[in-house]
């Protein structure tokens, strides 16, 4: 049994008659996260948790239908009881259990198990069949703790003062820039590109408390950078503007900078494996503590990984779709 259907729109639950982050237009999307892979327009309407609700309003559109929850309320869809669960990876981002006839199926979406001070943390879901990412889903994605990783950044910039250089982190623009700057509280001033800033307001819009920043736009004359600490989104490495910031040292905080060599990619001075997925070890742990029966891999490594969870005696299988697996290399906003 599976009340699954992986179809050309999306991830389908049958009896439920709705999607869950659904790549085209569909009636009802239930939506894991905000971020652009998963949360996408053109939805009759949309079905989140409460933090997310103002993520896709800023992102998709202020007049789109949305209704949103808890973490831990039911509600009932055409005989399916739904609920969402924290998944750990950005703020709101969930977990969408669905129960049927006593069948439990459990959609991931996007997940750490590393708890960031900031997200809900992972909660693990007993169920019959799981859908897991795989994005870093190799032996060699092994992260240090949290405050491992803090304790990095903060040396860095540190190390810049002395070499009278400006300190420019880049993160994606939705979980991993508001990460960056709780790590670096009250090492200085905190400047944000506009992008951040904008995102930056939903989080605040729930409660959540942020440190004090400031918005930048790189059109706009840069000398008053020199010798602070900036975040930017991934899209404007490139840019010539970001490279006319005085005395520029930049570094890339994400997963794939655990890759020996990754740094060189685009010749960063610096790359710090900080990442909102969960690692190798993650990975396993989220999917034993789930006890599922049959588990579904998706974006990411996905032949490795469901290769050896089929090893190990957990039964696995491929399953394409449009998800983003390199969404913390690349950013589609300006």
């Amino acid at each position: 049994m599976s009340l699954l259907k992986f179809t050309s729109k999306g991830i389908y639950c049958i009896p439920g008659k709705f999607y869950i982050d659904p790549w085209c237009p569909v009636d009802l999307a239930v939506i894991t996260h905000g971020h652009a892979d998963h949360a996408r327009s053109g939805m009759k309407k949309y079905l989140c948790h409460h933090f997310t609700k103002p993520i896709l309003h800023s992102r998709i559109g202020a007049g789109i239908s949305c209704q949103s929850i808890g973490y831990g309320e039911t509600l009932d869809i055409n005989g399916v009881k739904v609920s969402l669960h924290p998944a750990g990876h950005i703020i709101g981002s969930a977990q969408i259990r669905m129960e049927y006839k006593g069948f439990v199926s459990v959609i991931s979406g996007d997940y750490k198990v590393q708890n960031d001070g900031i997200s809900t943390p992972f909660e693990p879901v007993k169920c019959h069949e799981f859908v897991t990412e795989s994005t870093f889903g190799l032996p060699i994605y092994n992260w240090l703790t949290i405050e491992q990783q803090e304790e990095q950044l903060k040396a860095w910039v540190e190390q810049n003062r002395i070499n009278r250089k400006t300190s420019v982190f880049i993160g994606y623009s939705l979980g991993k820039s508001q990460r960056i700057m709780k790590a670096l509280e009250g090492l200085g001033e905190l400047h944000v590109h506009y992008t951040i800033a904008r995102l930056n307001e939903a989080y605040e819009s729930v409660g959540i408390e942020l440190p004090e920043y400031a918005t930048i736009d790189l059109r706009e004359d840069k000398k008053h950078l020199d010798g602070k600490i900036v975040i930017l989104p991934p899209a404007l490495i490139d840019n010539p503007a970001m490279k006319k910031i005085p005395n520029l040292a930049y570094a890339i905080c994400s997963g794939w900078m655990q890759v020996r060599g990754a740094r060189r990619w685009r010749s960063a001075d610096a790359g710090f494996a900080i990442s909102d997925h969960a690692d190798w070890k993650g990975l396993l742990q989220a999917i034993k503590a789930t006890e599922a029966e049959k588990v579904f891999v998706t974006h990411g490594q996905t032949a490795v990984f469901a290769k050896y969870l089929n090893e190990t005696g957990i039964e696995a299988a491929e399953v394409k779709t449009e998800f983003g697996d390199d969404d913390e290399k690349t950013e589609t906003e300006g």
